[in-house]
């Protein structure tokens, strides 16, 4: 599973002229699920993305997460995270997830999060959708649940 997490000030996704979704302050996190992800992916990005210390303290320093600031979090699936750019010029895209599997892991990780109290906002799975946002910073983390510590 990979993420990006961008750091806002405000955000929305936007379908067919209609807003479904917006936040405050908080995170946009554009989720991938590959192939192979299993339960423990969808655990340790839900561990990982609310407890993660990218907020600034009074110092200036990344030093609060998420759910210190009492920021909220969009989540927008996107699977062309996982697309493949090695050969060619077009992407491949077989290291995805298939749309069933992809979008109980995706509503997973989004639920699970909002269990621990942040308020999520997510858009909606296999659309087209406009995601519009002002980068805070610009900060900006990749997580990869392939590439974790143990």
């Amino acid at each position: 599973m990979r993420a990006v997490l961008q750091r806002v000030r405000s955000a929305s996704v936007t379908i067919d002229g209609h807003t479904i979704a917006s936040i405050a302050q908080g995170l946009v996190v554009l989720l991938g699920v590959a192939k192979g992800d299993s339960e423990a992916d969808v655990s340790y990005m839900a561990d990982k993305i609310p407890h993660l210390r990218i907020f600034s303290d009074e110092a200036g320093k990344m030093n609060r997460s998420i759910v210190e600031v009492k920021g909220e979090l969009l989540i927008v699936s996107q699977f062309t995270l996982l697309g493949d750019t090695h050969r060619g010029r077009r992407p491949g895209f077989d290291a995805a997830a298939p749309p069933d599997t992809a979008r109980r892991f995706y509503e997973s990780v989004a639920h699970r999060i909002q269990e621990r109290g942040v308020h999520v906002q997510t858009g909606k799975f296999g659309a087209n959708m406009v995601v519009a946002l002002e980068n805070d910073g610009p900060v900006t983390f990749i997580l990869d649940s392939h590439r974790r510590e143990s």
